[in-house]
């Protein structure tokens, strides 16, 4: 929605609210709307010549933790309490957000019978929930108060309820949903036939090691183990807030590849990883299914294989993580990192040599493309990087290109039949609705 204000986000939330039917107060539309305008003007100012990021949570002061689990984990997040509430405005968010990083704490925000905002503490532990959103971790955590609101950018506010994004404020254009394409559509399905070197190996694997073990009950697994990686990255690239461009394709055509390399290394720690896993899951269940048939201990041989597969699970996932670090810097230097079908990085600083672009292209709605979704038009509209990367998907229809802007937007493009098809607003983050994604999302 274009020309959007904080007041739209303001609706949007109160709306919310009021479907969620909770025993807490819904505020004012007033309260939200001056919260919102609070936040987007707070996005507009520095501190110490850095410009504000920091999130703060919706929370009654009285009652924070109206509904606390039976058994609390140590990691769970807890507020503290300043001697005195201070009044919200810009200059008090800019203060306080130099103490308050994003990434490891939020400010508790309420308002007072009259209406008015104010911060009356802060909220630790939220590295554990940046770490599930970005699949850095396997376990979710309980998140406090009604509702966060995310200061990223100038002029950019996510409204997040609990772990479902519920919409973004970028300057004057309101974004209630992101395309989920890596999962869903003709781009989650070319990933998936990307993972088909992954898929062998493990097929493989499975037939020598753990022929019990059907293969079908694994794959949902490895492509998520794809998908999520290929995540990463992105979110990744985004956090440098560079801009970078990444270029599958099948042959080096058109392309002039300033630092030619080959770089295995990510694709063969998922294999690792994959392995492991499998190797951890077998042995827990077989531990399991001695104690349950009445055995009293397991043998010393079982015991080690099992601490092993978890100790060579948790060694993969961190060479992983390495793996994506890596790669991600490259786009750092200006040009394209390529990559074939298997994940495999052959070089960076690329420039696309394609000439000629489709007259019109296509951006579609939703991340299947469906005919009505897809809205034409004038490729010349975008900029520099946009336009090599349509004209080398144009010419070599079998290829994926994604560009991420320096403001972290990512657009996907690939030819599709006989049109050049644009996705934006591409989700990457863990993004959940209810509790049963979750528990699913788990398992990956």
């Amino acid at each position: 929605m274009e020309n959007s204000r904080p007041q739209d986000l303001a609706v949007l939330v109160q709306n919310k609210l009021k479907l969620n039917r909770s025993r807490v107060p819904v505020p004012e539309l007033s309260v939200l709307e001056a919260l919102f305008d609070c936040l987007f003007y707070s996005s507009m100012c520095k501190e110490e010549s850095d410009l504000i990021k920091v999130t703060v949570t919706f929370i009654d002061p009285e009652n924070p933790d109206p509904k606390p689990p039976g058994f609390i984990v140590p990691e769970r997040w807890s507020c503290v309490a300043f001697e005195k509430p201070i009044a919200m405005n810009t200059k008090a968010l800019a203060k306080l957000s130099k103490a308050a990083d994003p990434s490891s704490s939020s400010l508790a925000v309420y308002f007072n019978d009259k209406g008015g905002l104010y911060i009356w503490g802060m909220i630790d532990q939220a590295m554990h929930y940046q770490n599930f959103l970005n699949y850095e971790s396997d376990t979710d955590s309980e998140q406090p108060g009604l509702f966060q609101v995310a200061v990223s950018d100038i002029g950019t506010l996510h409204v997040f309820f609990d772990y479902e994004l519920l919409a973004t404020l970028k300057q004057n254009v309101l974004v209630k949903r992101y395309l989920d394409v890596l999962t869903i559509g003709p781009i989650s399905k070319m990933l998936k036939r990307n993972a088909e070197f992954l898929k062998i190996a493990i097929h493989q694997y499975l037939d020598e090691f753990h022929p019990a073990e059907k293969y079908q009950d694994w794959e949902e697994y490895l492509d998520g183990l794809w998908i999520q990686t290929f995540s990463r990255l992105l979110l990744k690239i985004q956090n440098y807030q560079h801009g970078g461009a990444i270029l599958i394709a099948d042959d080096r055509a058109d392309l002039d590849i300033k630092y030619q390399i080959h770089y295995e290394r990510l694709t063969l720690a998922m294999i690792a990883h994959a392995k492991s896993a499998i190797d951890n899951f077998v042995s827990e269940n077989t531990i399991e299914g001695q104690f349950q048939s009445g055995k009293s201990s397991i043998s010393r041989k079982l015991y080690q294989w099992e601490s092993q597969a978890l100790s060579e699970k948790k060694g993969t996932a961190d060479e992983i993580k390495g793996s994506i670090s890596f790669i991600a810097s490259q786009t750092c230097v200006d040009g394209v990192v390529l990559f074939d079908r298997n994940m495999i990085t052959n070089g960076f600083g690329a420039v696309l040599r394609a000439k000629g672009m489709p007259k019109k292209i296509y951006v579609s709605s939703t991340a299947t493309a469906t005919p009505k979704s897809l809205v034409p038009y004038d490729p010349k509209h975008y900029g520099t990087r946009h336009r090599s990367m349509i004209a080398y998907c144009w010419k070599h229809p079998n290829s994926l290109g994604l560009v991420i802007s320096q403001d972290g937007d990512i657009r996907v493009f690939s030819k599709i039949e006989d049109k050049l098809i644009m996705w934006e607003n591409i989700k990457t983050q863990q993004y959940l609705t209810n509790r049963s994604q979750r528990q699913k999302s788990t398992l990956i």
